[in-house]
């Protein structure tokens, strides 16, 4: 459900429920966890920038950060979308392709290793940029669940 106090909208709400239908219980692309394979909250520069206190300086290179790992995760779902068209041929094929079921799965393997190794340097970015404080603040976002990578 979507938390009032966490939202700039005018009735304290965010405006993902259906017109008329009041408040429901809904899936919120701003929680933790909601966007599979996401950074687990909807603005994340303007979160982190607030639970951190970035310092102006701090949120200029957040967000060059971001904007990497934001175009890294793109470049995975689209890598994604190849692999079940891969599969989806050799599925449809007669006979059966494992040729493109393997090549499909290597791309999976592939893209997925180029956005651990995106994570891992951002993280590291991230940790020159802030302050012993600020790192605890990070970690401690990190191990709740809080803040997902």
């Amino acid at each position: 459900m979507c938390h009032p106090r966490s939202h700039s909208h005018p009735h304290g709400r965010c405006g993902c429920e259906a017109a008329g239908a009041g408040p429901r219980t809904v899936e919120h692309h701003h929680y933790p966890g909601a966007s599979p394979g996401g950074l687990g909250v909807r603005r994340p520069l303007r979160f982190l920038a607030w639970k951190l206190g970035l310092s102006e300086p701090q949120l200029t290179e957040f967000a060059t950060v971001l904007n990497a790992l934001k175009t890294e995760r793109a470049q995975a779902e689209v890598d994604d979308r190849r692999a079940l068209a891969l599969l989806a041929d050799g599925v449809e094929s007669d006979p059966y392709d494992a040729a493109k079921a393997a090549e499909a799965g290597r791309l999976r393997s592939e893209s997925a290793a180029r956005l651990q190794q995106s994570i891992a340097a951002a993280l590291a970015r991230m940790h020159a940029l802030l302050e012993p404080e600020q790192r605890r603040q990070l970690a401690y976002l990190l191990r709740t669940g809080t803040l997902l990578m």
